[in-house]
Order: structure tokens, then sequence, then C-alpha cells
């Protein structure tokens, strides 16, 4: 993201939030608004959802920070987003069934972690987010970028497709194998599936 020249520095905007002005919350919406919605809008499909969700990662941020210290605002705020996205688009679930990007991606990830609540569990474990962060440096860059496109930030394969300028299959042969990869390396790593 191209910083634009009013943006505030990240440092400054987790000082606000450090000495609890509000003004943390208007400055982290204008230089990541737009960056959290997408990736809600990814999950849930509604620009409505998406501006709830917003709402509630500003929300999020302010009762989380402090204690906590972003190192990136940015993952931080992105990262609210996603959790908070996928917590609704769960609910949603439950309440209606039905099908879309978002219920594909959890089906792809089950092959690589046994199911959705574990996922979350062990998300909030730093060990085993070191794990997958290794995991995923390890990667050459295109695989990992397309890994996160689609389990980070449940982008469609066509649009990752697009995005990388290769044939959807091409995609789904990329993901099948990096999720063969991500399974082997839990099981050597000791994570149970």
């Amino acid at each position: 993201m191209k910083r634009k020249e009013n943006d505030m520095d990240d440092r400054k905007i987790i000082e606000l939030f450090f000495a609890r002005d509000e003004k943390a919350l208007s400055e982290s919406q204008k230089k990541y608004g737009r960056y959290c919605e997408s990736i809600s809008k990814n999950i849930l499909s509604s620009d409505e959802d998406a501006e709830e969700v917003l709402n509630d990662t500003l929300l999020s941020a302010w009762n989380s920070i402090p204690p906590e210290e972003p190192k990136s605002l940015k993952t931080y705020l992105g990262t609210l987003a996603r959790n908070l996205s996928l917590d609704r688009y769960r609910k949603m679930k439950a309440e209606k069934r039905g099908g879309c990007e978002v219920s594909l991606c959890l089906e792809e990830a089950e092959e690589f972690l046994a199911d959705t609540k574990s996922i979350s569990e062990e998300y909030e474990n730093r060990e085993f987010i070191k794990f997958l962060n290794d995991f995923l440096h390890s990667l050459p860059e295109r695989e990992c970028d397309i890994f996160v496109r689609r389990y980070f930030y449940c982008d469609s394969t066509a649009s990752i497709a697009h995005r990388f300028g290769i044939k959807e299959p091409h995609v789904l042969v990329i993901l099948s194998r990096t999720r063969k990869s991500l399974k082997k390396a839990l099981q050597k790593g000791g994570y149970t599936l």
C-alpha cells in the first residue's frame, strides 16, 4: 500500500492507542479501513457486513492495544478483520446453509488442519504462528503469495490466477502441492491433524 502524504506513521498511531486517544481509531480507519474492508468483503461478500466488521475491528483494536503492541499495525488490523469476518461467516452459515468461496477455502484448509475451531486455537498459539511463518518463508515467493492470498485473504482461485497472470488450473496445482507440503511439515513438527 502506498503511503499517502497525510497518513500518520504506524508507530504514532500505536502511541495514540496507548495514550487512549480516540484519534487512533480515525487514523487507523483512514489508513487501513479499505484494506480491512477488502479482507472482510472477500469472506462475507457484502459491503454492509464489511463495514460492520471494520467497526468491530477498530473496537477490538481499541480494546486490545494496550496491552498488545503490534509490530505491524496493518497486519494486526488485517488479522482482526479476518478473524472477525470468519466468525461472522460461521454464524451466518449456521443460520442458513450455503456454499461460497469461504466454504471452499475452509474445506481445502481441512487437508492440513483438523478443523476450523482448532485453526483459531492454534492461531493464538505463538509457537504455531512461528512454525507457520517459517514454513511460508521457506516457499518460493510466488507460491507463498498465492497461498496467503487464498487462505488468509480468501481470494478466489480465478482472482489469484488473474493477479499472477497464470491459468486457474495452475493455481489449483500450486495450492494443492503447498497444502500437501504444509501437511507433511505439520506432521513432522508434531502437530496433530
